[in-house]
């Protein structure tokens, strides 16, 4: 039932996990399809690949950020 719905609404996606400033990741409320942002700002879906892409970027994205917080 609930993926009739967004066959005829559409997806209503909500952030899921902030990965940077600009890459998020995003799942249907819904139906619970996640997709995330790709290199050109436009939704993909969320594989295994990307999953972990986004997660390795994560970490450096933090570990960047924690060392400039404290040098600062």
């Amino acid at each position: 039932m609930k993926k009739i719905f967004c066959n005829i609404f559409g997806h209503h996606y909500a952030v899921s996990k902030k990965v940077t400033l600009h890459i998020k990741e995003y799942k249907c409320v819904h139906c619970h399809k996640e997709v995330t942002t790709d290199v050109s700002g436009n939704l993909s879906v969320l594989t295994p690949e990307l999953q972990e892409i986004n997660d390795t970027l994560e970490d450096l994205y933090q570990k960047r950020h924690r060392t400039t917080q404290q040098v600062a």
